[in-house]
């Protein structure tokens, strides 16, 4: 079995929101690792929210089953992005029969777009 997800986000749409929204927003859906990785950094704070929309799209759970939190995409030292299922991610792939992921995240025109590939 074979699943995919997309998304797409406009990197610019995290530079024009309240500096005080854009803080709680970071918190809440970025792990410590990914923002040891990408710090405050629009451009790969964007890739990264694609990713992260993106998975459960191939979960087929959406993103309300699953957290932000629960899934996380760290770099590896090739730049490659990697993805990491913790908690109910975890526990909804595992259910599912999906055991090897691939991530895919680029920049153009100001957007930042992302595809996951899932097999089971």
């Amino acid at each position: 079995m074979i699943k995919c997800g997309a998304d797409i986000v406009r990197i610019d749409r995290l530079d024009t929101i309240n500096p005080t929204i854009r803080a709680r927003f970071i918190r809440r859906v970025f792990t410590p690792r990914e923002l040891a990785q990408a710090g405050t950094e629009s451009e790969a704070l964007a890739g990264l929210f694609a990713a992260k929309e993106a998975v459960p799209k191939a979960l087929g759970t959406g993103i309300g089953k699953v957290s932000w939190q629960s899934i996380e995409i760290i770099h590896a030292q090739s730049g490659e992005p990697a993805l990491h299922l913790h908690d109910e991610a975890l526990k909804a792939a595992l259910a599912r029969g999906l055991t090897e992921w691939a991530v895919s995240i680029t920049h153009d025109g100001g957007l930042a777009l992302a595809f996951v590939v899932a097999r089971g």
